[in-house]
């Protein structure tokens, strides 16, 4: 084993013990690493000799990017942060901002420098920027100057963050561009162990409570080998677009690290997207690869088909359950088939997902190659197939928690759950039910709330719904409905008593929603991804 070029041992000391790690498997040919690696050398610096280095890397309205000029910027800024601020390999470094060119190349260059990224959402309050930084220790942090007010309200409660520099702040002296403008852009990547960590990935809160799990230069070079090689299969040729944060091991993977593994390149927008304005920035900068949530492709399915996709060949859908409702409006609506695909922070992303000329209709996919996937019940057998049960998998990756004892909760004698139900069927396909904890027992019969859902946003007057189980002393649990209207529709006792009958001629009677709540909307994280914990609080 190559030792760690790490010097600061304060993630690698925190690590979860030998008991409670998971088991990796690196069978594939393309999955035998080297002991030594540094993702950004890997997937930058040796972007010219596949013939990258003139190939647009990185795009926005302002400028573009070519693979040898963001190589530039990246050391450029790699030496600001060894040279002038004197950090050392394995010191944290938090990053604050949106998706953008400067966000990017900030995160390549902490990761090239040896140092540990600790991307945060942007919309991100004091209190909960405090919270990272407690448990992360920043010595620094890397913040678009538009979001600093909050940045420096957890700081002055956190010492542990020394400095702030502001970026996207090209003319202001001090900034990380006028920094940076100073230096020669040449820099050698710090020769870390490929065991060596490159981000804490902080989760994006659906329960309320944030983990961190650790990700190596590694996880981030198997995982390129497995789901973008077999599945996503995306060219040099490709302009990728989407909406998840950068901040969000979904868009970072998405949005920047695949794309360089194809020598592909990402547009990003300067402002936040709605459905419209990513249909129009899809038709303008000729994208072909789209990254979104299923609300967003629901909600998009309207414009893209009244204004054409015409350059668009790939949709990817991750972040939450794909109703099939909205991968058929889609389709209707573009003729693309939606590639979706389930994954996880704790394993940087996708490993249940299916090309889209191999869909299975309600199906998610089959497990990616490189993982192995099964449906166990709570002593960890295997089930029978079409049985609902537990999802545990076991790959090139695996969770490692910084320093959580729910760690024993992902990790069971080497294998991971991530706390989703499925059945799987006889051919190998993983059908998604709910997570495990959300699943509804209801008069004996274990009802899954994405299948009911399903089932309702194919009535014409629900735009957006989720489904949770209430507390109910005669059934045990009874399942309730939160609907969000299309504009026309008022929710009253008729439009209730028409749901229910709805969903009865739709699937299973006994899976109809007993209550039904309309509301304005419904609350999510900043990823997109559902809250159903808020919702069981209004039960």
């Amino acid at each position: 084993m190559t030792p760690s070029a790490q010097i600061d041992r304060f993630v690698h000391d925190r690590l979860p013990p030998a008991d409670q790690l998971p088991l990796f498997r690196y069978e594939l040919p393309e999955l035998q690493l080297p002991d030594q690696a540094n993702l950004v050398e890997e997937l930058l610096d040796k972007a010219a000799g596949k013939g990258f280095a003139d190939k647009p890397m990185l795009r926005s309205a302002a400028r573009t990017l070519s693979y040898a000029d963001a190589a530039r910027e990246v050391n450029r800024i790699a030496q600001v942060l060894i040279e002038d601020l004197k950090l050392v390999p394995g010191n944290r470094v938090l990053l604050r901002g949106g998706n953008s060119m400067e966000m990017a190349l900030g995160w390549l260059a902490v990761v090239k420098a040896g140092l540990i990224a600790v991307a945060t959402m942007p919309l991100l309050r004091a209190k909960e920027l405090g919270d990272i930084i407690e448990k992360a220790r920043p010595v620094l942090a890397l913040c678009d100057a538009r979001l600093m007010v909050e940045l420096e309200t957890a700081q002055s409660d956190h010492p542990v963050l020394e400095a702030i520099i502001p970026f996207n702040q090209p003319q202001a002296s001090g900034s990380l561009e006028d920094r940076a403008s100073r230096k020669n852009g040449i820099f050698t990547a710090c020769k870390t162990a490929s065991d060596d960590v490159a981000l804490l990935a902080f989760t994006s809160g659906t329960t309320g409570k944030p983990k961190a799990p650790v990700i190596t230069h590694r996880d981030v070079l198997a995982m390129c080998e497995a789901w973008p090689r077999h599945i996503l299969r995306a060219t040099s040729d490709d302009i990728v677009v989407g909406s998840p944060p950068l901040a969000f091991t979904f868009g970072l993977g998405g949005l920047l690290v695949f794309p360089m593994w194809a020598g592909a390149s990402v547009y990003f927008h300067d402002s936040p997207y709605t459905p419209e304005s990513m249909v129009k920035v899809i038709r303008e900068v000729g994208a072909t690869i789209c990254y979104t949530a299923p609300t967003f492709y629901r909600q998009m399915a309207a414009f893209a088909k009244s204004m054409g996709v015409p350059t668009l060949r790939i949709s990817v859908s991750a972040g939450e359950a794909l109703p099939d409702a909205t991968r058929q409006l889609w389709k209707q609506a573009t003729g693309i088939e939606i590639l979706d695909g389930i994954g996880g922070t704790e394993v940087f992303h996708i490993y249940i997902s299916a090309p889209p000329g191999e869909v299975r209709r309600g199906a998610i996919g089959k497990a990616v190659p490189g993982f192995t996937a099964r449906v166990v019940d709570h002593e960890g057998n295997e089930v029978p197939r079409g049985t609902v049960g537990k999802l545990a998998i076991i790959g090139p990756v695996g969770c490692r928690y910084l320093n959580d004892p729910r760690q024993m909760d992902y990790v069971k004698k080497g294998w991971n759950y991530p706390g989703d139900a499925f059945v799987e069927d006889d051919d190998g396909y993983f059908f998604y039910q709910s997570r495990a904890d959300d699943m509804i027992v209801t008069a004996g019969y274990n009802v899954g709330g994405p299948e009911v859902e399903d089932a309702l946003l194919k009535h014409p007057a629900v735009a957006e719904c989720a489904v949770v189980g209430k507390p109910d002393d005669e059934r045990g649990m009874l399942i309730k409905a939160f609907c969000v209207l299309k504009p026309g529709y008022t929710g009253d006792p008729a439009l209730v008593k028409s749901l229910q009958e709805h969903v009865k001629a739709t699937i299973a009677p006994y899976k109809y929603p007993r209550e039904i709540a309309f509301v304005a909307s419904l609350p999510r994280t900043e990823t997109g991804k559902l809250q159903r914990f808020k919702l069981r609080q209004l039960t």
